[in-house]
């Protein structure tokens, strides 16, 4: 009842405090019935008799009648007792309104009157002893929570702060917390010793700021325990939360989490509120003991009570118990109930994409109907976009870039903004719109391959399709548009346009005519592929054209050779035993690879059973040892065939003459080897040793022919012996057979004109060669050794050993034979 009787004079003052020109009087509390508070009379206007005549008094209404008319004198006094802290509670303002009624004419007058607060109220601790146990392990500094002292007087007459015994453990700190309450705490200020000092009796004293001082102690024991010496710990030393005050029974708060480092018992906590938490705090909130959740018993009263304030205590199960301690702060908000809204002013609808970061896209507005925290409202864009908004006064934005466009990476932006209030919880809206970017010429043609490589047949036809590049733009129209052209670059001193020509659309690449392995084996083609924008931009590939070997060249025969054809014309005794050396068939195959690999075979023979070719080599050896029954005359037909698809071939047909009584003609100088040659880094030694000894070979070869001619004078009308003046021995041809079946295995120097016959020589120079050694085989007819070397230069690999035309000029006249490698 007395509750209904504070709401309604709040009621009626706060709807008489929308009038001007009402009268107010200021009494302190507790004053004495007969008090005078005011001339009534004098103030409304009226006189003693009016007074009287009229009736004016106080209207009597539910509840105590505080004031009263004094007829006689015309003015208002006190009636009753008046209690500042009975009628207002903790509010620092406090004022009655009554209503003075006059009659005959009936008039109705409001009047306030403001009730002053007076120090009649002294703090007072709920309870007068307050025992705290404290571990004498715990550190130095370690606050404790204490009672806070109730004071019912506002203002300065308020309690002010609080004040602890002297002792040198301990000190009180006063805290402050949210609406102004003072919590005091006690301050561990050295550590405890149990065994020296079990309990510690103090004095808290609160003194509030009244004139006089008013005071209100409690008596604090103090503790020390022994054992469990960690206490649980909150996470917070403080929690501060809101709660709407529409939320249902049942809403969980918080939910409250503390540690304890202990282990079993003494790190088992539960969850409690504080010793001195009043009725009404129990009655409206529940702590679930074990899980440390706070909910909701009955709704909450924001109209009632905005703010609660409540402590918290964490005991774990350990002997002692130890307690952590922690506060909460429950705000109760009102309710919010109006989402904003955004209002578009002005917005683009594209934009090119070169458009400088800042670049404003449209103006925005918001509001929201609801007021104070609730009204105020704040955008923000939404999403991964260059878009941002910068405010230019209150509730008004700049929509504007944040980051540089690219069209090619998004053509358009769906942009959405929300807006959202500063209510709790907080309403949002949103709203979205479409921006199309347009396109720039900002990005050049790219190709599909960083490099394009192509293998083209030789011999292919003209006007073939040699490949196709491709180049990309992500860019639109005719800044997309891509044609094609080649750089002016020369292959062989010639411009490219003479190889290749390009299609400008479609980056078709065709051959101007036909191209040949033997002269031409790669070149590069540098395309450019540009836009069609303004400016126009443009990139390069370079295309790699490698020309692929065609087996179009039949071996060449060089050794044997005569002016007639491929003949030669060997002699051997017919003691020639078995394996015996009778001549070496050696050609060169201008292609390579696998086109220029030759096998040698033994195609005719007048005996097969009598001579056998190497495959490999070409020599020709006897299979078994000359007979007295075999014929004098021996023709073979040695057939070389290179290892292309299809394969091409040429022959050699070598005439042998079986003789008795003659020496041997071929001067075997085999020397083996201790042990095979394993290391390819000793080749260039035995290549220098090969090549050095072609000056004595060339000697040793003058003088075998002087013995030859000499011998077969008798046989012979023609003498060799009549040629070998130093002009015609440099008129003579040499020539030089490098094998290129892989590895070097030896190098033949051949010497002779086209009509006489020569000597050939073999250095074997390969580490992997079973001998080393030089053979001197019977003359044959030889090719022009200028045409030989050009030959040899066409057919062997990138990777074998030619010579250098230079060089070789060099070698001609004076038999010697440098050899470099490419």
């Amino acid at each position: 009842m007395f509750e209904l009787e504070r709401i309604c004079l709040l009621c009626i003052f706060l709807s008489w405090n929308l009038v001007s020109g009402q009268i107010r009087y200021t009494i302190p509390e507790e004053s004495a019935m007969g008090s005078v508070v005011g001339n009534i009379g004098k103030d409304l206007g009226l006189t003693l008799a009016e007074i009287s005549n009229r009736n004016l008094r106080v209207s009597a209404e539910a509840g105590k009648q505080y004031f009263r008319v004094d007829v006689g004198k015309g003015e208002l006094v006190v009636n009753d007792r008046i209690d500042r802290e009975e009628l207002c509670g903790e509010s620092a303002s406090c004022v009655l309104p009554i209503e003075v009624i006059a009659e005959a004419p009936l008039q109705l007058h409001r009047v306030v009157v403001e009730i002053q607060d007076i120090n009649d109220n002294a703090p007072n601790f709920e309870t007068k002893v307050f025992v705290l146990s404290i571990a004498e392990v715990t550190a130095s500094g370690t606050r404790f929570p204490l009672e806070s002292a109730q004071d019912p007087d506002v203002g300065s007459n308020a309690l002010r702060s609080y004040t602890l015994n002297s002792n040198e453990y301990f000190s009180v700190n006063t805290k402050i917390l949210k609406g102004g309450r003072k919590l005091p705490e006690l301050v561990m200020s050295k550590a405890l010793d149990r065994e020296k000092q079990e309990t510690h009796k103090l004095v808290l004293t609160a003194v509030d700021g009244g004139s006089p001082v008013r005071t209100g102690t409690v008596q604090i024991t103090v503790k020390v325990l022994d054992t469990n010496d960690n206490a649980p710990q909150f996470d917070k030393q403080s929690y501060d939360i809101s709660v709407l005050e529409n939320v249902t029974s049942g809403t969980v708060v918080i939910g409250l989490k503390a540690t304890d480092l202990d282990e079993g018992p003494n790190g088992e906590i539960q969850y409690f509120f504080g010793d001195q938490t009043p009725e009404t705090i129990l009655d409206i909130f529940n702590l679930n003991s074990e899980t440390g959740l706070m909910t909701l018993k009955r709704k909450l009263d924001y109209e009632s009570t905005s703010l609660y304030s409540i402590d918290l205590v964490a005991k774990d199960k350990g002997s002692p118990e130890m307690r952590g301690h922690s506060s909460i702060q429950i705000s109760v908000v009102d309710v919010n109930d109006n989402a904003p809204d955004i209002v578009l002013k002005s917005l683009s609808s594209s934009m090119p994409e070169n458009s400088p970061v800042g670049t404003v896209v449209g103006l925005i507005s918001a509001r929201d109907l609801d007021s104070s925290d609730n009204g105020k409202v704040s955008l923000r864009v939404l999403g991964d976009v260059p878009f941002t908004l910068k405010q230019s006064f209150e509730n008004h934005y700049e929509l504007v870039t944040s980051s540089l466009l690219d069209r090619e990476k998004h053509i358009e932006y769906k942009v959405e903004i929300s807006a959202t209030d500063s209510g709790s919880p907080p309403l949002t809206t949103q709203k979205s719109f479409v921006f199309s970017i347009q396109d720039v010429n900002d990005n050049p043609p790219a190709f599909t391959q960083p490099i394009y490589t192509v293998y083209l047949e030789e011999n292919s036809a003209a006007g073939k399709i040699v490949t196709s590049v491709s180049a990309v733009d992500p860019d639109t129209g005719e800044n997309a548009k891509v044609s094609y052209s080649i750089l002016d670059t020369k292959v062989n001193d010639v411009p490219i346009s003479s190889y290749v020509y390009i299609n400008s659309d479609n980056g078709s690449i065709y051959s101007m005519h036909s191209f040949d392995y033997e002269n031409l084996k790669a070149f590069h083609i540098q395309v450019q592929a540009s836009d069609n924008g303004r400016p126009s931009l443009s990139s390069n590939v370079t295309v790699h054209v490698f020309i692929v070997d065609q087996n179009d060249n039949a071996p060449t025969v060089i050794y044997p050779s005569g002016p007639m054809g491929s003949l030669s014309h060997q002699k051997i005794p017919r003691s020639a035993k078995s394996g015996h050396l009778v001549t070496k068939v050696t050609a060169v195959d201008a292609d390579s690879g696998h086109n220029a690999w030759m096998s040698y075979k033994l195609a005719e023979a007048t005996d097969e059973s009598l001579f056998s070719v190497n495959v490999y080599t070409g020599e020709v050896r006897t299979r078994r040892a000359v007979s007295e029954e075999d014929d004098s005359a021996q023709t073979l037909l040695v057939e070389i065939r290179d290892n292309g698809v299809p394969a091409q071939s040429a022959t050699a047909t070598v005439s042998i003459l079986l003789e008795d009584g003659i020496h041997e003609p071929v001067l075997d100088l085999r020397q083996k080897d201790p042990e095979p040659i394993r290391k390819n880094g000793r080749i260039a030694f035995y290549l220098i040793l090969s090549l050095a000894s072609v000056s004595v070979l060339s000697l040793v070869t003058c003088l075998i022919l002087v013995v030859k001619c000499a011998r077969s004078a008798r046989r012979s009308s023609t003498c060799c012996m009549g040629r070998m003046d130093s002009d015609d021995f440099r008129a003579r041809n040499l020539q030089l057979q490098l094998n290129t079946d892989g590895p070097i295995k030896y190098v033949e120097v051949l010497g002779g004109d086209m009509l006489s016959h020569s000597q050939s020589f073999r250095s074997c120079l390969s580490p992997l060669s079973e001998f080393s050694d030089f053979t001197l085989v019977k003359p044959s007819s030889t090719l022009d050794f200028k045409d030989m070397i050009s030959v040899l230069d066409a057919s062997l690999p990138d990777n074998a050993w030619t010579f250098e035309s230079q060089q070789v000029r060099q070698s001609y006249n004076n038999y010697t034979f440098p050899l470099t490698t490419v």
